[in-house]
């Protein structure tokens, strides 16, 4: 769950990437590439590693050479050496570079240095206060290195040469960095606080309940003063958060009572507070009936001032846009919390299951998936874990990491499971991985991310980098700064709204074999599905087909600039044609390969079968009203291009003949262009608009 506290001084709704490890690991954060790199703490496999939480009849004196597993195992034990001895330890200056990410570390006494005079202010009588700091040289320096491929810290310098008198136990517990008040004594300190108790008579009260000597608690009245005063802030932050909750939770009532579509639901927590709200727009959900095949769930950012996970659920629309299907607001990142959303989600769209999800690497998505959806592929979004690997491999592998990458990038490319297991065990084995955990987490997920184990999985073209990059400009419409979550609801409507009634920019394209099958293709498709299919018809006159027998085929490449595939034809029932390579199953456009051999059985058109409902022009973004009107559009063009081409023909013909088309051609320009403009596209969505 977030932490409250780190909300407390943010005045303003700050969206921002969960940096949480998917390993498990509280300690291992991530970050994008491109962005701030943040130091990784490894896993180390040498037995003579220190380990955590040591008592401190356990500690004895550092010395030069002790290796640590990391910088906090290193703070954690100087600290406890620190108290053992009478004085405390803060850290102080850290060394960064480039590859290494930091790689020193500097823990000092408590008195170490000196205090650096303040700049004076003008007040009356300034307070003076006097400063512990007196030049101490007891140190203990830390050095990061790395062996085997793994990162360790390693003690380089060390003293205990203090020059001030070291404190006896009973004294040493009140300073600073030793002053704790426990979960049980903060309950009551907050209870008494509550009743009004001032803070001496709360210090009374908790000496007499414990039976405690005055003066022995861990913690002086200053400790219970300022937790006090920063519990009631908290207290009013909460309150802040929970009224935003109500007030988004009123707009969606009021928003389900305007408009018939929309829909929205929402749980409480154990105290009957707001704790996790969900929603979905009427034209997204109509648009699910058709392109409701592939989803991807994107629970990349989360608010650190309301302490709640964003989770917004895409889907891609006939001309490959990005489509916004629903919304999820959550308190929690676990598989409960996600199992709600997903039930909601599908709730929403009127109980149909996607084919495919895709999402990022998350062990409580993975959980609720198979629980809600076991129907359904769960494919790991390759694009999420790309963006990974510089934070989990970058700092052990050094100067090797560029060469790793190259051969990952060769390897979730690799067409058979086979090749990938073999594959993947040299890799590993080359760059000493065997006992690197997030190796060890990609593996376990191998199932849902690598080529060869999602080929035969219909994805719709989701995994482009065009469609991922599409997904951010989304992502980062609605989380632009906001100040509260009725805007943040506003933009999400807009980023709804926009993504279901933008208009195709592609909206003719020319043809290029002049093939039969190009232009009834053409006809039947949107821009964005025909230049794909349009791109395999112009390929496949580069390949040489082989009858095999029993109807199958072995296409080749001219330039061998691809893998031998293996298409079979069968002339039964519905003539079905299968390539080995698997595209059609996994985009739903048919393959060069197959259209090959479609070409030599003589095929004018492509079947139907071939030509998906969701690529359709027929289908056009999800509305009826907008189909007709892209369609009559898409006419439109392929009218005026056919007669265009036929008067250039015409007027070529002669001399006079130009010059009278060309006379005549201007002036209808001309007059066109001083004709009122009215855009019935736009028009309509503002009709749309007003009754929302």
């Amino acid at each position: 769950m977030f932490s409250p506290q780190r909300a407390m001084k943010l005045l303003a709704d700050i969206w921002i990437r969960r940096q949480q490890c998917p390993c498990g690991d509280w300690k291992c954060c991530i970050s994008c590439e491109g962005e701030d790199q943040t130091s990784i703490n490894a896993e180390v496999v040498k037995s003579e590693t220190v380990p955590t939480q040591l008592s401190l009849e356990s500690v004895f004196t550092p010395y030069v050479g002790q290796i640590f597993k990391s910088d906090d195992d290193a703070f954690e034990y100087y600290s406890n050496f620190a108290r053992k001895n009478g004085f405390s330890i803060r850290k102080a200056r850290s060394t960064e570079s480039q590859n290494l990410g930091v790689y020193r570390r500097d823990f000092v006494c408590y008195r170490s240095g000196y205090n650096q005079p303040r700049k004076k202010v003008n007040v009356e009588h300034p307070r003076e206060r006097k400063s512990v700091r007196c030049g101490c040289d007891a140190k203990l320096y830390l050095t990061k290195e790395i062996v085997d491929g793994v990162s360790q810290w390693y003690v380089s310098q060390f003293s205990n040469v203090h020059n001030h008198e070291l404190l006896e136990d009973d004294l040493v517990r009140l300073l600073p960095a030793y002053r704790k008040i426990k979960e049980a004594d903060q309950e009551r300190i907050l209870l008494l606080s509550k009743a009004g108790f001032p803070v001496n008579r709360i210090l009374e009260v908790l000496e007499l309940e414990k039976g405690v000597q005055p003066g022995q608690f861990p913690f002086i009245d200053k400790d219970v003063r300022n937790f006090v005063r920063t519990s009631k802030k908290t207290v009013e932050e909460n309150d802040k958060r929970e009224n935003e909750l109500l007030e988004l939770l009123e707009i969606c009532k009021a928003m389900a009572k305007r408009d018939s579509g929309f829909v929205f639901d929402y749980t409480r927590d154990e105290n009957g507070k707001v704790e996790n709200i969900s929603w979905a727009y009427g034209d997204p959900i109509r648009a699910y009936s058709v392109f409701g095949d592939v989803v991807s769930f994107e629970t990349s950012y989360c608010s650190i001032t309301f302490g709640l996970l964003l989770g917004v659920w895409f889907g891609m629309n006939n001309h490959g846009k990005a489509i916004i299907l629903s919304c999820a607001l959550l308190q929690e990142e676990n598989p409960h919390s996600f199992s709600w959303a997903v039930q909601k989600f599908v709730q929403f769209m009127r109980g149909k299951h996607p084919q495919t999800i895709l999402t990022d690497i998350d062990s409580g998505l993975r959980d609720a998936i198979s629980k809600e959806l076991p129907n359904t592929k769960h494919v790991v979004c390759i694009w999420h874990i790309l963006s990974k690997l510089s934070s989990w491999f970058s700092l052990p592998l050094g100067l090797q990491y560029t060469n790793f990458k190259v051969q990952f990038d060769l390897l979730w490319h690799l067409e058979k499971i086979a090749d990938f297991e073999h594959q993947w065990d040299s890799m590993v084995a080359q760059f000493g991985l065997a006992s690197d955990k997030h190796i060890a987490l990609l593996y376990l997920y191998r199932a849902s991310w690598p080529f060869s184990f999602i080929r035969c999985s219909f994805l719709a073209r989701t995994l482009t980098v065009d469609f991922f990059k599409s997904l951010e400009v989304f992502l980062k419409r609605i989380l632009s700064a906001q100040t509260c979550l009725k805007i943040f609801f506003e933009q999400v409507s807009n980023a709804a709204n926009f993504g279901i009634h933008a208009k195709e920019g592609m909206q003719y394209l020319h043809i290029k074999t002049c093939m039969p099958i190009e232009q009834h293709a053409q006809s039947i498709l949107t821009p964005y599905a025909f230049n794909v299919l349009q791109n395999e018809i112009v390929l496949s006159v580069q390949y040489v087909a082989r009858e095999m027998g029993n109807g199958s085929y072995l296409l080749q490449h001219y330039k061998k600039m691809d893998v031998e595939r293996l298409v079979s034809w069968t002339q039964e029932d519905d003539k079905q044609v299968n390539c080995s390579c698997k595209e059609f199953e996994h985009s739903g456009i048919l393959c060069r390969h197959s259209i090959r051999v479609l070409v030599l059985k003589n095929y004018f058109k492509l079947p139907d079968k071939y030509l998906l409902p969701r690529w359709r022009l027929q289908n056009s973004l999800g509305t009826v009203d907008n189909a007709h009107s892209q369609g009559r559009s898409e006419a439109c063009a392929q009218a005026f291009h056919s007669l265009a081409a036929t008067l250039l023909t015409e007027s070529l013909i002669s001399h006079e003949r130009f010059n009278y088309v060309h006379k005549e051609l201007s002036g209808l320009l001309e007059h066109v262009r001083s004709m009122p403009v009215v855009d019935e596209f736009s028009m309509d969505t503002m009709t749309a608009n007003k009754q929302l």
